[in-house]
């Protein structure tokens, strides 16, 4: 809630504000030779802006880093015994900052998408409840970045299909379409949630010491 306030103060600090928001030269698609010719699947996967390519080569070095390296070893041992991270001789509380740190950057640069590859422009209210949707995501995907993945998919799905729907149905408030994408991600989260694994230090304060 502070960022978004603060960005649009800024925003209205810096910006001179007219009849329509000022917009700028978004990135274009950059098709990937070969591949952006298969049916279908190259003008979805392979034809798309290099924030877009940046965020599926993030999602496997996430996996890579949390499953094959002493980083993320230590890491997931932070989310669920910590004592067992000092006792190695590690600082718990500096992991779990620099994991808040790097995830918000991470987040802040989906953010930046919105901005410089999706609406080349900004407005306040743009993100639309998106970011407390990837925060679920997080429960969905029981903290494995691939299953993270196919939620977000999953979102952008029902996202892309309400779209559709305002075109072709007629007569229906156009906020009933913009309301479903949520619904319908609610509603797989909670069906998902139920049997989700969640860290067993998660929304434990850590002290240091303490056993």
């Amino acid at each position: 809630m502070l960022a978004s306030a603060l960005a649009y103060y800024l925003y209205r600090l810096w910006v001179q504000v007219g009849d329509l928001p000022p917009t700028i030269e978004p990135f274009q698609p950059w098709p990937i030779p070969g591949l952006s010719a298969i049916p279908f699947l190259g003008d979805v996967v392979f034809t798309q802006t290099p924030p877009t390519y940046v965020a599926l080569i993030l999602v496997g070095l996430v996996a890579w880093m949390l499953a094959r390296t002493p980083m993320g070893l230590a890491l997931r041992m932070t989310g669920e015994n910590p004592h067992a991270v000092e006792a190695q001789g590690l600082n718990p509380v500096r992991i779990r900052i620099w994991a808040v740190m790097v995830g918000s950057g991470i987040m802040a640069l989906g953010g930046a998408f919105l901005t410089t590859a999706a609406f080349n422009s900004f407005f306040p209210g743009m993100v639309q409840g998106r970011g407390w949707i990837c925060i679920a995501l997080v429960v969905f995907a029981s903290w494995r970045p691939g299953k993270a993945l196919l939620g977000a998919l999953l979102f952008a799905l029902f996202d892309a299909f309400q779209l559709r729907l305002q075109t072709v149905v007629e007569g229906v408030p156009y906020q009933l379409f913009l309301m479903a994408p949520y619904v319908l991600s609610i509603v797989a989260l909670i069906l998902v949630a139920r049997r989700a694994r969640v860290p067993e230090a998660l929304m434990q304060p850590y002290r240091r010491g303490e056993r």
